[in-house]
């Protein structure tokens, strides 16, 4: 028997990049050299004690313990459906427009098995969070790639997949503020979206997971306060970053009716949802105090600062982002030759910091690394020394090199 590359849908999945830099920052812990990981986005802190108090007390109920509900508890959903009405003035039926999800990535790739079939074509851009194009392809679907970089018009880019692919695409992924590049977007661009879609009657898939993390005063919008975007869109959130919830595995999805039950019918034959006590204490944090949401948008402004200042003076100017848990940083100028994976490999070995390269998340990223505000700011600090170290070091042996050319 061939071995697990053979199968249909392995075989149409590239080599994992981020493997490669995972393999060799285990193996360098393993020497006992201290890395500074700034690659995963996997939030460094633990929820607020009233959200894991909640948890513990409902696990203590005996009949907590089985099977739960695939579309999510009615107190998580109307939990849900209450926090849109609260931040976008979006009034959603917890029955037929909402439906929580084991996180939003299950909940992405769910819907996309539900509503594609083999040959039909999603529009996705180009850099952006691998489940967007990768789940697509698992369905067995086609991807367009959108390329979503600078020197690229978003909508002249879309109007002409949509006038050139055949057979027309029949959905659109959007991931605002987005992972990787931390890019956010007003409500114009939304109704401009909803406004081409739903005159080629094409679905819109939003990604909304990084809307509670913002730091200029400007709350991320939802695609669905647009009027007339619930006949197309659907739209996916998460607890995640939101609570620092990430291992608890909680995501909705809310929006187009028809989209709801589509996943609901998947997922009723795939899951039974996620642990009780877990739901509940969910609802909970959605319906409880939101100081630690608030403390938590602070904590990562003030990370954003101390990195960005940091590399900055140290000769590594980066973007500041105005949304997202990321900074996403062009190569230094002399490595642009290098790639992002070569450099990562690069600043892994030299600096000891650990960044995501941005080939991982399609070919347009390749110019660019995702830096993660997962760590401490004494432990950015530190990041920054190493990383001007490494700089500098490089750049006096490249001129001694040259002096002996």
């Amino acid at each position: 028997m061939s071995g697990g590359d053979g199968f249909y849908r392995i075989r149409r999945l590239p080599p994992y990049v981020f493997a490669e830099v995972n393999k060799n920052k285990a193996a360098m812990r393993a020497a006992g050299r201290d890395i500074i990981d700034l690659g995963m986005g996997n939030p460094d802190c633990a929820p607020a004690p009233h959200i894991i108090e909640k948890l513990k007390e409902v696990a203590s109920d005996p009949t907590a313990h089985g099977y739960s509900v695939s579309r999510g508890i009615p107190g998580l959903r109307r939990a849900q459906a209450g926090y849109y009405q609260r931040r976008f003035g979006v009034t959603l039926d917890p029955d037929r427009e909402v439906i929580s999800t084991i996180g939003s990535k299950e909940g992405l790739a769910n819907l996309l098995q539900a509503i594609t079939a083999p040959g039909d074509v999603v529009m996705v851009p180009n850099p952006s969070y691998p489940i967007h194009p990768y789940g697509s392809i698992i369905a067995g679907a086609s991807v367009w790639h959108l390329p979503n970089s600078s020197g690229h018009d978003f909508f002249v880019q879309l109007e002409r997949a949509i006038k050139h692919c055949r057979p027309k695409p029949i959905a659109l992924i959007l991931n605002f503020p987005c992972n990787p590049t931390a890019e956010v977007v007003d409500l114009e661009f939304y109704e401009r979206a909803v406004h081409i879609c739903r005159e080629h009657g094409i679905w819109i898939i939003s990604d909304l997971a990084y809307c509670e993390i913002y730091f200029d005063g400007n709350p991320p919008p939802s695609i669905l306060q647009v009027p007339g975007a619930k006949e197309i869109a659907i739209e996916f959130t998460s607890v995640s970053k939101t609570y620092s919830m990430a291992g608890w595995r909680i995501g909705f999805a809310a929006g187009n009716p028809t989209l709801i039950e589509a996943l609901t019918r998947i997922k009723s034959y795939l899951d039974y949802g996620a642990f009780t006590p877990v739901q509940a204490a969910a609802a909970y944090a959605i319906n409880g105090p939101q100081e630690c949401v608030a403390q938590l948008r602070q904590m990562y402004k003030e990370r954003r600062d101390v990195l960005v200042d940091g590399l900055t003076k140290a000769g590594w100017p980066v973007p500041s982002p105005s949304a997202s848990m990321f900074i996403w940083a062009p190569l230094p100028a002399r490595y642009h030759n290098l790639g992002s994976l070569e450099f990562s490999k690069l600043l892994l070995e030299e600096a000891e910091v650990a960044v995501a390269p941005g080939i991982g998340f399609g070919e347009y990223g390749d110019t660019h690394v995702r830096i993660a505000l997962v760590e401490n700011k004494h432990r950015l600090r530190q990041a920054i020394r190493n990383i001007k170290q490494f700089l500098n070091q490089d750049t006096k042996a490249k001129k001694l090199s040259a002096g002996c050319s």
